[in-house]
């Protein structure tokens, strides 16, 4: 087996310390497809908060309903700067005495610093637990079947604009299924199933599990495919929740104060945030190489966004997420470098 890391592409790609490929990309993303694999995620951050307050202490913090999450359940948080900006994401896992905060690498330093800043007199212990927990994600439709015990996502629908006070239910937007597995924990999530793994027992997990493995450029192109938002891909320093597509699974619209709220409520009853989040197929005549992530969405030459993630897909060819201005057109020829590119509306 032909293992190809991250660096070994890029040495100064944020997704360093993990396989990009295992060989055969597009055979990794067929059988992530129509099978499932074993994608090494183990570079993402974690970020451990036990303590008998975190609960309440993370629902006043962050933009979901939190304090409803019971043990061995699962959700997804924001934290949001003053003016409303996406500051971090990161999935949220309870065991029943933490809450492990997995999130992007590199992240991992700006979230703990700002929940240790917040902590002021409440009963929790947040700590750097990046060292202590590997995140492993099984991908694909036979997911499931290897954790049949977990109830399949749950991700509420957006309310429309100026819905009723009350309308959305005191709870989680996001609710994944989770249940203890090989000293760490199994979390069904939309793309299949993410182990949170001791870190020492990562290789024995992988071995015990045997299921084929596949490099992370496979987990990316599923992830695009889907329409899944990346913090620090699919976001820069002005990105607002609804322009992203972070609202449905990590922003409750009506649970109360939190910083950055008064931004995310004008915005969304407005019904009209200054950009949004598309999938755009490239014509791959120039290039057949994906463009990198910033390259400008250009319009009769004028910038209309930027792309975050851009791969070879293996069935629908260059496609990339992009954060374009909200009134451009469906049927709007852009351009992205050399590519011509199109929305995809569906």
């Amino acid at each position: 087996m032909t293992v190809v890391m991250v660096e070994d592409l890029d040495p100064s790609s944020a997704d360093a310390g993990v396989a990009a490929h295992l060989g055969d990309p597009m055979r990794e993303q067929r059988l992530l497809a129509t099978a499932v694999g074993l994608v090494d995620r183990s570079h993402r951050d974690v970020v451990a908060v036990p303590g008998e307050e975190r609960a309440s202490w993370l629902h006043t913090l962050t933009t979901q309903h939190l304090t409803g999450l019971s043990a061995l359940q699962g959700s997804e948080l924001m934290v949001l700067s003053p003016h409303g900006h996406v500051e971090q994401h990161a999935y949220v896992t309870e065991d029943g005495s933490t809450a492990w905060l997995d999130t992007e690498p590199g992240a991992g330093a700006g979230l703990l610093k700002y929940l240790e800043m917040m902590r002021f007199f409440t009963r929790v212990e947040p700590r750097d637990a990046s060292a202590e927990i590997a995140v492993l994600s099984l991908v694909g439709p036979g997911a499931a079947d290897l954790f049949p015990d977990l109830a399949p996502p749950r991700v509420a629908v957006v309310p429309g604009p100026k819905f009723a006070a009350g309308q959305v239910p005191a709870q989680a937007t996001s609710n994944y299924a989770v249940r203890p597995y090989e000293g760490g924990l199994a979390r069904r999530v939309p793309l299949g199933v993410d182990l949170l793994v001791p870190r020492a027992a990562r290789t024995a997990v992988i071995e015990k599990l045997g299921v084929p493995l596949a490099g992370l450029w496979a987990y990316e192109a599923i992830r695009v495919e889907h329409r899944i938002p990346r913090l620090g891909w699919e976001t820069d320093h002005r990105t607002l929740p609804a322009e992203a597509g972070f609202t449905a699974p990590a922003v409750h619209l009506d649970k109360g104060c939190y910083r950055g709220q008064e931004t995310v409520a004008r915005v969304h009853h407005l019904g009209r945030p200054p950009r949004r989040l598309a999938l755009l197929h490239l014509d791959g005549i120039a290039t057949d190489q994906p463009p990198a992530q910033g390259t400008p969405v250009t319009l009769d030459g004028r910038a209309v966004g930027f792309v975050g993630t851009a791969v070879r897909h293996h069935e629908l060819g260059l496609i990339a997420l992009a954060v374009l201005k909200r009134n451009v057109a469906d049927d709007a020829e852009l351009r992205v470098g050399d590519s011509v590119a199109a929305v995809d509306p569906a």
